[in-house]
Protein backbone atom coordinates (compact mmCIF):
# COMPACT_ATOMS: atom_id res chain seq x y z
CA UNK A 1 0.00 0.00 0.00
CA UNK A 2 1.78 3.24 -1.42
CA UNK A 3 0.83 5.60 1.78
CA UNK A 4 2.25 9.19 0.08
CA UNK A 5 2.46 9.45 -3.95
CA UNK A 6 5.18 12.23 -3.76
CA UNK A 7 9.03 11.34 -4.22
CA UNK A 8 10.72 12.18 -0.43
CA UNK A 9 14.27 12.09 0.25
CA UNK A 10 15.63 9.08 2.83
CA UNK A 11 16.06 11.96 5.46
CA UNK A 12 12.28 12.32 5.28
CA UNK A 13 11.40 9.08 5.41
CA UNK A 14 13.42 8.51 8.97
CA UNK A 15 11.69 11.19 10.16
CA UNK A 16 8.45 9.55 9.17
CA UNK A 17 9.37 6.39 10.38
CA UNK A 18 10.39 7.93 14.12
CA UNK A 19 7.22 9.74 14.11
CA UNK A 20 5.27 8.35 17.70
CA UNK A 21 2.38 7.01 15.79
CA UNK A 22 4.04 5.26 13.60
CA UNK A 23 5.69 3.05 16.12
CA UNK A 24 4.01 -0.16 15.78
CA UNK A 25 4.08 0.08 11.54
CA UNK A 26 6.83 -1.44 9.39
CA UNK A 27 7.34 0.33 6.58
CA UNK A 28 9.85 0.43 3.43
CA UNK A 29 11.39 3.86 1.09
CA UNK A 30 11.22 2.00 -1.86
CA UNK A 31 11.84 4.36 -4.95
CA UNK A 32 11.45 7.41 -3.32
CA UNK A 33 8.28 6.71 -1.76
CA UNK A 34 6.99 5.23 1.68
CA UNK A 35 5.21 1.65 1.66
CA UNK A 36 3.76 0.29 4.64
CA UNK A 37 4.45 -3.59 4.70
CA UNK A 38 1.74 -5.54 4.18
CA UNK A 39 1.00 -8.48 6.38
CA UNK A 40 -1.35 -11.81 6.71
CA UNK A 41 -0.78 -14.87 8.29
CA UNK A 42 0.00 -17.24 5.44
CA UNK A 43 2.78 -15.50 4.04
CA UNK A 44 4.20 -15.01 8.19
CA UNK A 45 3.64 -18.57 8.21
CA UNK A 46 5.96 -19.30 5.33
CA UNK A 47 8.34 -16.75 6.38
CA UNK A 48 8.72 -18.27 10.01
CA UNK A 49 9.56 -21.25 8.27
CA UNK A 50 12.11 -20.11 6.04
CA UNK A 51 13.70 -18.44 9.00
CA UNK A 52 13.42 -22.14 10.81
CA UNK A 53 15.37 -24.16 8.08
CA UNK A 54 17.80 -21.09 8.09
CA UNK A 55 18.43 -20.86 11.60
CA UNK A 56 18.86 -24.62 12.42
CA UNK A 57 21.45 -25.12 9.30
CA UNK A 58 23.22 -22.54 10.98
CA UNK A 59 23.49 -24.03 14.43
CA UNK A 60 23.80 -27.61 13.14
CA UNK A 61 26.52 -26.29 11.30
CA UNK A 62 28.52 -23.99 13.58
CA UNK A 63 27.77 -21.35 11.28
CA UNK A 64 28.04 -17.61 12.44
CA UNK A 65 25.53 -15.10 11.22
CA UNK A 66 21.83 -13.40 12.10
CA UNK A 67 18.71 -14.45 10.79
CA UNK A 68 16.34 -11.64 11.21
CA UNK A 69 12.69 -11.15 10.22
CA UNK A 70 10.96 -8.65 9.01
CA UNK A 71 11.41 -6.25 11.74
CA UNK A 72 15.09 -6.07 11.01
CA UNK A 73 15.00 -3.61 8.61
CA UNK A 74 18.63 -3.17 6.14
CA UNK A 75 19.96 -0.04 4.13
CA UNK A 76 20.26 -1.37 0.76
CA UNK A 77 21.46 1.29 -1.98
CA UNK A 78 20.36 3.94 -0.31
CA UNK A 79 17.04 2.75 0.24
CA UNK A 80 14.93 1.33 3.42
CA UNK A 81 14.00 -2.37 3.23
CA UNK A 82 11.91 -4.58 5.24
CA UNK A 83 12.75 -8.36 3.92
CA UNK A 84 10.67 -11.12 5.76
CA UNK A 85 13.67 -13.25 6.21
CA UNK A 86 17.46 -12.45 5.83
CA UNK A 87 20.79 -13.77 6.55
CA UNK A 88 24.07 -11.25 7.20
CA UNK A 89 27.01 -13.07 8.25
CA UNK A 90 29.42 -12.69 10.99
CA UNK A 91 31.80 -11.85 8.37
CA UNK A 92 29.50 -9.10 6.77
CA UNK A 93 28.98 -7.17 10.57
CA UNK A 94 29.84 -9.36 13.90
CA UNK A 95 27.10 -7.27 15.59
CA UNK A 96 23.52 -6.21 14.79
CA UNK A 97 22.62 -2.51 15.73
CA UNK A 98 20.10 -2.21 18.47
CA UNK A 99 17.82 0.53 16.78
CA UNK A 100 16.83 1.56 13.22
CA UNK A 101 17.79 -0.54 9.90
CA UNK A 102 20.80 -1.88 9.50
CA UNK A 103 23.21 0.24 7.58
CA UNK A 104 24.80 -3.27 5.67
CA UNK A 105 22.80 -5.22 2.85
CA UNK A 106 21.87 -8.67 3.93
CA UNK A 107 23.74 -11.42 2.44
CA UNK A 108 20.35 -13.33 1.55
CA UNK A 109 16.99 -11.34 1.38
CA UNK A 110 14.20 -13.70 1.60
CA UNK A 111 10.72 -11.92 0.20
CA UNK A 112 7.42 -13.34 0.59
CA UNK A 113 4.97 -12.25 -1.95
CA UNK A 114 1.95 -11.20 -0.57
CA UNK A 115 -1.07 -11.54 -3.07
CA UNK A 116 -1.26 -8.42 -3.91
CA UNK A 117 2.87 -7.53 -4.27
CA UNK A 118 3.96 -9.99 -7.22
CA UNK A 119 3.30 -7.83 -10.03
CA UNK A 120 4.21 -4.52 -8.11
CA UNK A 121 6.92 -2.37 -9.34
CA UNK A 122 8.53 -2.34 -5.80
CA UNK A 123 9.78 -5.73 -5.68
CA UNK A 124 11.76 -5.19 -8.84
CA UNK A 125 13.20 -2.19 -7.84
CA UNK A 126 14.49 -4.01 -4.51
CA UNK A 127 15.74 -6.97 -6.69
CA UNK A 128 17.62 -4.84 -8.52
CA UNK A 129 19.12 -3.12 -5.58
CA UNK A 130 19.51 -6.01 -3.83
CA UNK A 131 21.23 -7.39 -6.36
CA UNK A 132 23.26 -4.09 -7.13
CA UNK A 133 24.55 -4.56 -3.70
CA UNK A 134 26.06 -7.92 -3.73
CA UNK A 135 22.56 -9.60 -2.51
CA UNK A 136 20.81 -13.25 -3.23
CA UNK A 137 17.67 -12.28 -3.36
CA UNK A 138 14.88 -15.82 -3.19
CA UNK A 139 11.38 -14.53 -3.99
CA UNK A 140 8.98 -16.84 -2.51
CA UNK A 141 5.39 -17.07 -4.45
CA UNK A 142 3.13 -18.30 -1.82
CA UNK A 143 -0.44 -19.33 -4.54
CA UNK A 144 2.34 -20.84 -7.13
CA UNK A 145 3.95 -22.16 -4.62
CA UNK A 146 7.28 -21.53 -5.95
CA UNK A 147 10.88 -19.55 -5.44
CA UNK A 148 12.52 -17.40 -8.05
CA UNK A 149 16.74 -17.15 -7.00
CA UNK A 150 18.22 -14.08 -7.95
CA UNK A 151 21.94 -14.54 -7.40
CA UNK A 152 24.58 -11.57 -8.28
CA UNK A 153 26.06 -12.13 -12.29
CA UNK A 154 23.53 -15.62 -12.75
CA UNK A 155 20.72 -16.74 -14.63
CA UNK A 156 17.19 -16.20 -12.75
CA UNK A 157 16.22 -19.60 -11.26
CA UNK A 158 12.66 -20.55 -11.04
CA UNK A 159 12.58 -23.33 -8.56
CA UNK A 160 8.49 -25.86 -8.39
CA UNK A 161 7.41 -27.09 -5.13
CA UNK A 162 9.57 -30.34 -5.71
CA UNK A 163 12.68 -28.98 -7.09
CA UNK A 164 15.65 -28.68 -4.43
CA UNK A 165 16.56 -24.92 -3.36
CA UNK A 166 20.36 -24.40 -2.69
CA UNK A 167 22.23 -21.97 -0.02
CA UNK A 168 25.18 -21.12 -3.36
CA UNK A 169 27.90 -19.09 -1.95
CA UNK A 170 26.14 -17.72 0.98
CA UNK A 171 24.97 -20.71 2.83
CA UNK A 172 27.12 -23.52 1.16
CA UNK A 173 25.76 -26.95 1.71
CA UNK A 174 22.22 -25.76 2.64
CA UNK A 175 19.48 -27.37 0.48
CA UNK A 176 15.83 -27.70 0.97
CA UNK A 177 12.56 -28.61 -1.11
CA UNK A 178 10.77 -25.87 -1.89
CA UNK A 179 7.77 -26.83 -0.43
CA UNK A 180 8.50 -27.67 2.52
CA UNK A 181 9.13 -24.19 2.94
CA UNK A 182 4.97 -24.19 2.83
CA UNK A 183 3.06 -24.69 5.38
CA UNK A 184 0.87 -28.82 5.67
CA UNK A 185 -2.39 -28.44 5.67
CA UNK A 186 -4.46 -30.89 8.15
CA UNK A 187 -6.31 -33.17 6.03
Amino acid sequence: MVLEKKRITVEEFDEFVNLSENADKLFEFIGGEIFEVPSNPYSSAISINVAFYLKSYLMQNNLEGYITGEQGGYMVSGERYAPDVAFISWESQSELPARGYNPNPPDLAVEVVSPSDDTDPPLSIKIGNYLAAGTIVWVVYPDKKEVTVYVPGEPVKVLKEDDMLDGGVVLPGFQIVVKDFFPKRSK
